[in-house]
């Protein structure tokens, strides 16, 4: 089964370095990026439909991003296109937990320093173009999601990583305070012009929460 075209839905990321930053406890730090492959689209409801046979959207359409979905249902979706194309898991499942690794070959979440990375594309502004151009958010959205790839793309070839929908990370947020709730990022169809930036972090349970905004795209580790 071939749900994608793996050399023209991916696009490779080189080697760099990210300053990320969170603003709750005024804290900064940097963190090394290995060259690696990030989708150009959030999935859509036609991919993912056709990896688990279901769709949870809100709003439907085959081209628009699937969205109300858990951290839980975006990995598993992971797992199972993985399974498809016959490589390693990145996640693995036991009774109380859930454990990334990093190391395998298969599709996964790309980490928050991965997609503020992509997102920047070597701009250190917190957004790679003019807003109206980007994103769909609340001032343009007419209240919905729009279909994948209608916005400029970064300089890296990269679409809607503002605006839309945002998007899960593989990352615990704080797991002293938050225990096990993920970071997402990017904003969302609904959101004000103050929250689509490409430095704005949320994070939210990774079994419970799930929204009509939230969604997320897939990376991988470069074949060796």
């Amino acid at each position: 089964m071939n749900i994608i075209d793996l050399d023209k839905y991916f696009v490779t990321i080189p080697d760099g370095e990210i300053e990320l930053r969170d603003d709750r406890i005024k804290q900064k730090w940097k963190t090394k990026i290995q060259s690696f492959s990030i989708s150009k689209f959030p999935v859509t409801q036609k991919i993912y439909t056709e990896v688990v046979n279901e769709n949870p959207s809100e709003f439907i359409g085959e081209n628009l991003p699937v969205e109300n979905v858990s951290w839980i249902d975006a990995v598993n979706f992971c797992n199972k296109l993985s399974e498809i194309y016959n490589l390693e898991n990145c996640y693995i499942f036991s009774e109380t937990d859930v454990v990334f690794d990093r190391t395998k070959k298969g599709f996964r979440l790309p980490t928050e320093a991965e997609w503020v990375f992509s997102c920047k594309a070597g701009n250190n502004a917190i957004r790679y173009g003019e807003l109206e151009e980007i994103a769909w958010y609340k001032n343009n959205s007419d209240k919905k999601t729009h279909e994948v790839g209608l916005k400029k793309p970064n300089n890296w070839g990269i679409y809607d990583m503002l605006g839309n929908i945002w998007e899960w990370c593989s990352d615990v947020y704080d797991e002293t305070v938050y225990g096990t709730y993920r970071i997402f990022c990017g904003g969302g169809w609904n959101d004000e012009e103050r929250s689509v930036m490409a430095t704005n972090r949320r994070r939210s349970h990774p079994k419970s929460f799930k929204i009509d905004d939230l969604g997320f795209r897939i990376a991988k580790n470069l074949d060796e």
